[in-house]
């Protein structure tokens, strides 16, 4: 209360405040008949009576008509609640303000929708009135408890380990590979800035001019178009440290995310537990495993290799052929036919994968068409390699790896999925199970062109050390020095070491991603002067948060966020300029006939 005219919050009065005078500062959250209202500010609710004598009629007379929502200062005595009236679900339930003076200090309109939490409303019209939405109890918490995970991360980063927080530019230039980035028009014809989706150059460079440790809580920008949830901006927690390896990396998040963890969420156990990209491939079939629950994808073709079925057979002629299948607990109580054959659907429309279900009857024998052509001893085995029960339902795909796993592995989520709205607890959504992944190839296939390289994480990441002469002969064989943070199955976090070596960094970029490396000629001069080794992490912040407070959406604990669109539904950005306005940038728009028809009209 310090610096304000209030005595105390909405939220903090208690019995030992009774026969204080307060005063109180707050919107009208609710009124009952002229008798009482609920008055509300950023730290809770009080009862607020509204005097009944005629010497203040003045008063209820003025808090009486005024709207709900409305802005008020109320000034009064803290009282017992009548025994019996108490109310235990409210913090300060034990006791009520008689109020002796009053004063609206604004009125609110016709509100267009309720500030209520279980009152639904659309996601259009909340962002279209964000600054109403924020009244909320749900997104005032989030806000809250994101600024005190900031505040607790500075803390440790910068007086507990000695990082140096640096504010890097916004208006930078063009990246080579990755997301695309925003155009920002400069006044020098032709020229234009970009917004970087990443303060990764200068981050490198800072490590080059001596800084050692840096951090900052960045503003990122990625001109993604329409995916949901993502934020055309976003926040990074943004890390680089020099003379540092990936165990050094992995070890500082650990005691970061510990330090900053919100008590009521429970402890955060370190170190988290690491796997390679390979096996969380083959055991989930995604980068980003979500290991708060079993069923993994699991190798049957040796089981299978000597069966008699033909597409069986097809799949394991190929050098990377496979089969995998995946065991749905209690699958044939939970799931119905429609179900089953919408996940069949859905790994055929995804990943042109075709998948075939089992059935375990009640007599432990499998439904199948495939149990025809298998014979006793191969169903037996296959049943023990998957853990089989009665009811469980396998699905069992066969082709090449990655394309069956990544089937399987989306096949396994959906299925989960499906399972908890039927009415199976199979995913404790108070548990945190953060995991750690390593060894990411260097390169991957570009999906447009598949002769072609691009970076798996960017072009900036160190390969192996067992693997560098790989680089030269090889490059599809390199495993890197890239590693992801995954919080259930999300992607929270992701960084590497970083090449340090200026002829090995344009061997990368000239020689196997063919870009042209004139665009980072200063980060590779840079690498010329004396680089030291280095490495860092980022970190979404828009994302962890998100996941600690069980929000639906990235954008309810952002204050302002854009529409899946990317648009800004209050200020109805991006908007119109005039020609006038955009001259001194040399830039004319070329509008599509119908829209210039449009505006003709």
């Amino acid at each position: 209360n310090s610096f304000v005219a209030r005595t105390n919050t909405c939220g903090e009065l208690r019995s030992a405040h009774v026969g204080q005078e307060v005063t109180l500062y707050g919107w009208i959250q609710y009124q009952r008949q002229g008798l009482f209202l609920v008055l509300r500010d950023f730290q809770g609710l009080t009862q607020i009576i509204l005097p009944q004598d005629e010497a203040h009629s003045h008063v209820r007379k003025l808090l009486s008509n005024a709207p709900v929502e409305s802005v008020v200062r109320v000034t009064g005595i803290v009282s017992s609640r009548p025994p019996g009236q108490e109310n235990p679900k409210m913090p300060t339930g034990d006791i009520e303000v008689k109020v002796e003076t009053a004063e609206i200090l604004n009125s609110c309109k016709k509100l267009p929708f309720e500030i209520k939490d279980f009152i639904k409303k659309s996601e259009a019209l909340r962002m279209q009135y964000r600054y109403l939405d924020l009244r909320s109890f749900q997104l005032q918490y989030n806000l809250r408890l994101r600024s005190q995970i900031v505040m607790r991360m500075r803390e440790y980063l910068c007086n507990l380990h000695g990082f140096v927080d640096v504010e890097t530019p916004t208006l930078f230039k063009r990246t080579p590979g990755g997301a695309k980035e925003f155009l920002v028009p400069s006044r020098e014809a032709g020229k234009f800035y970009s917004l970087p989706q990443s303060p990764q150059q200068f981050k490198q460079l800072l490590m080059v001019g001596g800084v050692d440790r840096y951090f900052q809580v960045a503003r990122c920008y990625r001109d993604e178009g329409s995916r949901p949830d993502r934020q055309p901006e976003f926040t990074q927690i943004d890390i680089e440290m020099s003379f540092v390896d990936q165990a050094g990396i992995q070890r500082l998040i650990e005691g970061l995310l510990q330090y900053s963890w919100p008590q009521e969420r429970g402890a955060v156990t370190t170190p988290f537990p690491a796997m390679t990209y390979e096996e969380a491939l083959a055991d989930y079939g995604t980068d980003k495993p979500d290991t708060r629950f079993g069923m993994k994808i699991v190798d049957i073709s040796d089981i299978l290799r000597r069966s008699d079925v033909r597409f069986v057979q097809n799949a394991l002629s190929y050098p990377r052929g496979t089969v995998k299948a995946i065991c749905i607990p209690q699958g044939a109580r939970y799931l119905k036919n429609k179900d089953l054959e919408s996940l069949k659907e859905s790994a055929k429309s995804q990943f042109n994968q075709e998948v075939m279900d089992m059935i375990c009857r009640p007599d432990g024998s499998l439904k199948s068409l495939l149990t025809k052509l298998l014979g006793k001893e191969q169903q037996s085995e296959l049943m023990q390699a998957l853990n089989v029960q009665v009811d469980d339902v396998v699905l069992l795909a066969a082709g090449e790896h990655k394309r069956v796993c990544s089937a399987l592995g989306s096949l396994r989520l959906e299925s989960a999925d499906l399972l908890e709205a039927a009415g199976m607890m199979l995913r404790d959504p108070t548990a945190f199970h953060f995991l750690w992944v390593v060894e990411f190839p260097l390169f991957l296939p570009k999906e447009e062109n598949p002769a072609e390289l691009e970076s798996a994480h960017h072009p900036f990441t160190a390969p192996h050390p067992a693997d560098t002469n790989l680089l030269y002969s090889d490059p599809t064989k390199v495993r890197s020095q890239h590693y992801d943070l995954v919080l259930n199955g999300n992607e929270i976090g992701g960084g590497s070491i970083r090449i340090h070596n200026a002829e090995q960094q344009r061997f990368v970029l000239e020689k196997v991603l063919k870009e042209d490396s004139e665009v980072l000629s200063h980060l590779l001069e840079a690498l010329e002067f004396g680089a030291p080794p280095h490495g860092g992490i980022a970190l979404g912040l828009d994302r962890l948060i998100s996941l600690i407070v069980g929000a639906p959406s990235i954008r309810d604990v952002i204050a302002f966020p854009k529409s899946f669109r990317g648009r800004d539904l209050m200020g109805n950005a991006p908007d119109y300029v005039t020609p006038e306005e955009l001259e001194p940038y040399h830039i004319q728009v070329s509008w599509p006939v119908a829209e210039t028809e449009a505006k003709k009209n």
